[in-house]
């Protein structure tokens, strides 16, 4: 006759199933998420009223921050001529005229920076142009 009391074992549990699904939810979630598009340019839009224009994955955008800079599809152009841009605009455009151009301007940038991209632009044949801006707070 066995009197002594039997040992139950210890219940075990085995966390590595559990971790490899935390894993895969962590990759699925890094995966599918969508990440805005951060531009390393400091650019302040000036406000306008106006309905939102659709974007497409084909477009030029020059950008132009408050000192003048211009900024081909993020692309800092090395100096402000007029030739300059034109030869940064042609190489962007991969030689497509008929893409629309985004032009982003900061609020303080001067008027004649707008007008040579502006001038660029139509100089080499791109016609359809759009100015970027943010509605209104205070409508």
């Amino acid at each position: 006759m066995n009197l002594r009391p039997h040992r139950k074992k210890a219940i075990e549990v085995d966390i590595t199933p559990l971790i490899d699904v935390v894993f895969l939810l962590l990759i699925f979630f890094m995966v599918s998420t969508t990440f805005d598009r951060e531009t390393q340019i400091k650019v302040e839009l000036p406000e306008a009223a106006g309905e939102e224009a659709q974007t497409t994955a084909d477009m030029l955008d020059i950008t132009i921050d408050a000192s003048g800079t211009f900024y081909v599809n993020q692309q800092e152009v090395i100096n402000t001529e007029i030739e300059t841009l034109k030869k940064a605009i042609i190489k962007a455009a991969g030689g497509k005229k008929d893409l629309p151009v985004i032009i982003n301007a900061d609020a303080k940038t001067p008027h004649q920076s707008v007008m040579t991209v502006m001038d660029a632009a139509s100089q080499l044949g791109f016609l359809h142009m759009t100015f970027a801006a943010h509605k209104p707070k205070n409508p």
